[in-house]
């Protein structure tokens, strides 16, 4: 990741925690291209249909802005197994066995490519979250339709996403 991309995500990951510890959970994608513009949508989590037209009106906005690099990171439960990661909406319920709460992340360069990554989160007894650093993937991520920015990756580049 070039440091114009890892600026980029920086600020939606900032923006992204700043949400949370408000207890907002939307999905947020910052495109950069002609100009930079910011996209955030609350009801992303509420089920698919809502995920996939919020992320075909980015790719959408991507096209009109010619953006050459975006991140788009949503909040998530995690649940890692050996072979597989799971994931579902955050929610206020309290969390299972397994579980941890991550936002989640995908960036695009149009010079170094898609990367995929997270940023793990534990809560105090207070509810208040902690956040750790962005960690991105170095193994070989096979993104299924449902994982968030698939849809606008599809929407701009229709046939990727298979790895990252």
């Amino acid at each position: 990741m070039n440091d114009e991309t890892a600026t980029l995500l920086f600020d939606v990951i900032a923006r992204l925690e700043k949400n949370i510890l408000a207890r907002d959970c939307p999905a947020i994608v910052a495109l950069q291209g002609e100009r930079r513009l910011v996209l955030s949508d609350y009801d992303y989590l509420r089920d698919q249909q809502s995920a996939a037209d919020f992320e075909n009106r980015a790719a959408a906005k991507a096209q009109e802005i010619a953006a050459t690099r975006w991140i788009f990171a949503v909040p998530q439960v995690w649940v890692i197994t050996p072979d597989k990661v799971f994931s579902r909406a955050v929610s206020n319920l309290p969390l299972l066995d397994g579980e941890q709460e991550a936002i989640t992340w995908m960036s695009f360069d149009q010079n170094d490519g898609v990367d995929y990554g997270r940023v793990p989160y534990a809560r105090r007894p207070n509810g208040e979250p902690v956040f750790d650093e962005p960690e991105m993937f170095t193994v070989g991520v096979r993104p299924a339709e449902r994982m968030p920015g698939y849809t606008l990756l599809q929407g701009l580049f229709p046939g990727h996403g298979a790895a990252g």
